[in-house]
């Protein structure tokens, strides 16, 4: 009798045993409760498909975060500006002032929200794929034990359907109420844990299923903010291009000039002193940046210390034509210039043999570029195999590189203020000799500092934090 009781409470005779056993008491009511709170739940958590184990959790939760953004980006596609949002921009637009400075600001506060939001839907990605990795843990676990479960739950049903005992009974139903009760003692713990497990794990996937759910509304409403405050940003860049039309046709010639030069050039350092020497708007900005830095340094020590706490203060000269502070004292106060993730280090393999002379960022589809500091835009436009280009003198003959972008948004000649919106990504990597050997399809963009000429490392620049706003933002 004791061996059979042992192998009923393993399982393995549990539904065959029960159809002898008399009712149960009314102390018994909660796991018939229990039976019918998680029958229709358990019949759908049974049915999932299992997941098998990850051999490293690294490597899942990048295919998590794979699937994840795809799936995003797919929601992206459905979402639109509605129509009276987008007439209110256009009003708002239409009101501000038409100041170089105003506009100026406004593009780079534009930015920085769209960066923020960039940011956003990263998290949501990530969140995302870290609560649908718990999912799947908890299905494959109710997968794995169904056939536990299937028995527990058609013991419970089957207690639940029958009504309780009756007080008056024959001797013959006494004796089989005692043979039952000491079956039941020995059965219904082990019931119950398992019952217990199996509520507790359905409780969680519910709630992971909410939690999936609040996220995902997250993550759309950041996105649904980002397509607004990108068509804000298109609307002041018409703006801001507005004020540079008196000028047009030199701007074209410039234009022709700069692309002849870029093919004659056969390497960045030989492009850039060509630009510096050859094209005029860029040799006449740079003129008035140096007049403009000389005259700082001509300035009393408490002209420089009030200027120093205006600049530390976060209002830096809205006019100003040369950056507002030494880029070699910038070191730890920049941020990336697109919201993104670090693939590539400087100094690593570039998949050509040699090693990376900057750094790549893994970004979002039509992530905004912006200038990481103040510089004069050098160049602009599309150079051999490196796709599009930007390039920005950042003075101390410091000059930062930025490319793998879709489309630039600056012309060559023109002072960028940091923080100031200066290019746009596309929706997938462009090919290029930078982006060789990237294991992704996301776009790219890659970051080259050099130092009279010669590429350094830019990571004693980049501040630790990876969100907000540099030092000199302004």
């Amino acid at each position: 009798m004791r061996a059979r009781i042992r192998r009923i409470a393993g399982g393995s005779l549990l539904l065959a045993m029960l159809g002898g056993i008399v009712p149960l008491p009314h102390a018994f009511s909660p796991i018939t409760a229990l039976a019918q709170v998680s029958d229709a739940a358990g019949e759908q958590a049974l049915q999932a498909d299992a997941v098998p184990p990850a051999p490293n959790p690294v490597d899942e939760l990048e295919r998590k975060r794979d699937q994840t953004r795809g799936e995003l980006e797919q929601l992206s596609k459905t979402l639109t500006v509605s129509g009276d949002k987008a007439r209110a921009i256009e009003q708002a637009i239409a009101e501000l002032d038409k100041s170089n400075a105003s506009l100026r600001q406004a593009l780079i506060e534009s930015a920085a929200r769209r960066k923020q939001l960039e940011a956003q839907v990263r998290t949501s990605e990530t969140r995302l794929a870290e609560l649908g990795l718990k999912e799947d843990k908890i299905r494959a676990s109710l997968h794995e034990r169904r056939g536990v479960l299937a028995e527990v739950l058609a013991a419970l049903q089957r207690m639940g359907r029958n009504p309780p005992p009756a007080l008056l009974v024959t001797p013959e139903d006494a004796l089989g109420s005692v043979r039952s009760a000491i079956v039941l003692g020995a059965v219904v713990p082990g019931m119950r844990a398992e019952a217990d497990r199996l509520l507790s794990d359905l409780h969680a996937l519910g709630d992971l299923q909410k939690d999936v759910a609040a996220e995902r509304e997250k993550a759309s409403n950041a996105m649904t903010a980002s397509l607004e405050e990108d068509r804000r940003m298109d609307l002041l860049l018409v703006e801001n291009d507005k004020q540079n039309l008196a000028n047009a046709g030199d701007l074209v010639a410039e234009r022709r000039r700069s692309e002849e030069l870029a093919g004659r050039a056969t390497n960045l350092e030989g492009l850039i002193q060509s630009l510096e020497s050859e094209i005029s708007s860029v040799r006449e900005a740079m003129q008035r940046a140096r007049a403009e830095e000389e005259r700082r340094q001509q300035l009393t020590a408490e002209e420089r210390e009030k200027a120093r706490q205006l600049a530390e203060s976060g209002v830096p000269d809205k006019n100003r034509i040369a950056p507002a502070y030494a880029f070699s004292s910038l070191r730890q106060k920049l941020t990336y210039p697109a919201e993104g993730e670090l693939l590539r280090s400087y100094g690593d393999a570039d998949g050509t043999g040699h090693t990376a002379r900057g750094i790549t960022l893994a970004t979002g589809a039509d992530a905004v570029v912006t200038a990481p500091a103040d510089g004069l835009v050098v160049f602009a436009g599309a150079f051999r195999s490196y796709g599009q280009m930007v390039i920005l003198n950042v003075g101390d003959g410091y000059h930062v590189v930025l490319t793998g972008m879709d489309r630039v948004n600056v012309r060559q000649g023109k002072f960028v203020f940091s923080g100031e919106p200066v290019a746009a990504m596309g929706e997938k990597r462009v090919a290029s000799a930078t982006a060789l050997a990237l294991e992704t399809d996301r776009p790219t963009l890659y970051i080259e500092f050099r130092k009279d000429g010669t590429p350094i490392d830019s990571k004693p620049w980049w501040t630790a934090k990876e969100t907000g706003r540099a030092r000199n933002d302004s």
